[in-house]
This record gives C-alpha cells, sequence and structure tokens, in this order.
C-alpha cells in the first residue's frame, strides 16, 4: 500500500548523484479508512486505494501513520466477533515497521481539548485531528468522515 521510504542525505547532491526523494507526504489512517482497507468493504476499499495512488502520483513518496486510538478502534469489532483472520490482518498491518506511531502524549491531548472546543468534534475525533497535525504540514488524513475537514491546518481526504 504505502512503501517504506529513506531519508536524503545531508550532503548536497553531486553530478552523477540519483535525484533525491523528497521526504514523504505522511498519510495518516483514521480507523474508518484503516477498517475499510483492511476489511475490503466495498465500495470504501476501492475508495482508499484509489486516494492512495492517486497521492502518490501527485505527491511522491507516502509513509503511512496512525495513532493508539487508531489501534484500538480497528480491533475492537474483530474482538467482540472473534474473527481471528480479521484481527490477524490488523496486527499485522500494525507490525509494519515502516508504520508511524503518533502517540497520545500531553501536546496531543492538550491540541486536541482546543479542537474539540473550537470545533465541536467528538473527543476520538478530535483525539485523531491532533494526532494528524503533529506530523507536520506535509500529511494528510484519510478518513470516512467529512467533520474533520473543519478542522483548519489538517489537509483531509474523505474516502
Amino acid at each position: 500500500m504505502i512503501a517504506p521510504t529513506s531519508t536524503p542525505s545531508s550532503r548536497p547532491s553531486g553530478p552523477g548523484d540519483p535525484p533525491r526523494r523528497p521526504h514523504p507526504v505522511h498519510v495518516f489512517l483514521d480507523a474508518s479508512a484503516l477498517i475499510y482497507l483492511v476489511e475490503g468493504r466495498p465500495p470504501f476499499a476501492a475508495g482508499v486505494r484509489t486516494a492512495v495512488q492517486a497521492l502518490q502520483a501527485d505527491q511522491g513518496p507516502l509513509q503511512a501513520a496512525v495513532s493508539r486510538l487508531t489501534w484500538l478502534e480497528c480491533r475492537v469489532g474483530p474482538l467482540r466477533s472473534g474473527d481471528v483472520g480479521v484481527l490477524a490482518a490488523y496486527d499485522d498491518f500494525f507490525a509494519r515497521p515502516d508504520l508511524v506511531w503518533v502517540e497520545l502524549d500531553q501536546d496531543v491531548v492538550e491540541l486536541a481539548t482546543a479542537i474539540r472546543a473550537r470545533e465541536r468534534l467528538r473527543t476520538p475525533d478530535a483525539l485523531q485531528a491532533a494526532c494528524c497535525l503533529q506530523l507536520g504540514p506535509r500529511h494528510v488524513m484519510l478518513t470516512g468522515d467529512a467533520a474533520f475537514g473543519r478542522v483548519p491546518g489538517l489537509n483531509v481526504r474523505v474516502v
């Protein structure tokens, strides 16, 4: 889905050097987008794949990012239903070495509090928005929830 990237070196490029790859765009996967993708829910899974392909074509290298809240939300359904196959698919995804984790630290919680107060998002959505914003300006949040579009500075792609 989203390939690992290497960090460009800090030395200037010279003649004959391969072209530098830009820093990757972080694609923050909200739980809804990841559920669509992993569980293959039509037509939403195709929408996520199409969005990722369009981002790669437009932005270049991508790097997947998630929060611990995404991890929690994705695993609840398969645990409740006892679907060990789907749970294993999530566990495989979350074990990827190239996956960027955004932790729910004090900075995230403080920003989420401000977002919740200003934009009136539900607490989990405010936390997800704050996590994504921690990734810096080169980010895109993939989600099934258009309400994230209300958050200033959050680059949202609804799938």
